[in-house]
């Protein structure tokens, strides 16, 4: 796990709680983790592109988005660094409500945002413009972050303006760098054993 100054520890064993998947301990608190700068994103630049194998590419501005059937999901957050927040609540829009704006072209694969379509179309799975009752901020994701809760959190996109349709799974940039390729928490799938792409 992560200490306060951001260097990997051991667990803990005393601090695992058995509503967590194996290997993570349970935290109140919501962790900040990005890779690089945290943009800071004008909403009426924002646009979300639905592209790929689809029958027409759509874009949505901010309130077209927003304009969307809105639901309220609680739902628990895992980090692959060993940390789980069990209580979230999240605003935003359902994955599939999103996806029933195209009609995907048959040969799409089934992967977007490198998930699998079976677990997109979950219905848990969304896109989130809020958490416990106020806006996203920028370090968590905001304005609009994917939110895979059966997945471990990199799946969780933060930042998110699109989704492509894809023939053909490809990893995306945690994945690249040893990351699992389906990143299930309960099964522990953190890395891979070796790099393969």
């Amino acid at each position: 796990m992560l200490n306060k100054l951001g260097r990997i520890t051991r667990l803990n064993p005393d601090r695992v709680q058995p509503d967590a998947p194996p290997g993570q301990f349970v935290t109140d608190r919501f962790p900040v983790l990005t890779f690089g700068p945290t943009p800071r994103i004008n909403l009426d630049d924002w646009q979300f592109k639905i592209s790929g194998l689809v029958d027409e590419e759509i874009t949505l501005d901010w309130k077209q988005f927003n304009d969307l059937p809105q639901i309220t999901l609680d739902a628990e957050f895992h980090c692959v660094t060993q940390w789980s927040k069990l209580q979230n609540t999240w605003q935003g829009i359902l994955f599939t409500d999103v996806m029933k704006l195209v009609t995907p072209k048959p040969g799409y694969g089934g992967y977007s945002t490198n998930v699998a379509l079976d677990v997109l179309v979950d219905d848990d799975v969304m896109f989130a413009h809020s958490h416990d009752g106020a806006p996203l901020t920028p370090e968590h994701g905001g304005p609009m972050r994917l939110v895979v809760p059966k997945r471990y959190g990199w799946k969780s996109a933060k930042w998110v303006n699109g989704i492509e349709f894809m023939a053909e799974d490809e990893p995306g940039f945690w994945e690249m760098r040893g990351y699992h390729m389906e990143g299930d928490p309960w099964k522990e799938e953190r890395f891979w054993s070796s790099l393969t792409y």
